[in-house]
């Protein structure tokens, strides 16, 4: 009986450090091809959209093809402190599989600023 009890505790605490540990390594992966895909986009002889395909390779790359799918990227020019700055946002859902939650959205972005064209 007490075999059981201390089963279903320790097997509950194991699912939800490994489902934290899936969603913290999407969003670092997220965070990381924004960051390119913005490095990318800021070069003289690129346009954003060189940046989003990039970005969307990488999340293929490191995820999955469903994974990038499933994302929605978007690339595009701002001015922060008077500087052109290219920032792009990557938004999706993270993976809940092991526990019943209602779906979670992360939404990441990387700039990089803009080389003079």
């Amino acid at each position: 009986m007490d075999f059981t009890l201390v089963v279903v505790l320790v097997l509950g605490l194991f699912l939800g450090v490994l489902q934290l540990g899936l969603a913290l390594h999407t969003r670092n992966v997220l965070v990381a091809a924004a960051q390119e895909g913005a490095r990318v986009a800021a070069g003289a002889d690129a346009t954003e959209q060189d940046g989003v395909r990039r970005t969307r390779a990488l999340i293929a790359d490191a995820l999955s093809e469903r994974a990038a799918a499933d994302m929605e990227v978007e690339a595009r020019v701002v001015r922060r402190s008077g500087a052109a700055v290219v920032e792009v946002t990557v938004r999706g859902p993270l993976p809940v599989q092991l526990l019943p939650v209602s779906p979670v959205t992360v939404t990441v972005s990387g700039h990089a600023l803009e080389e003079s064209r």
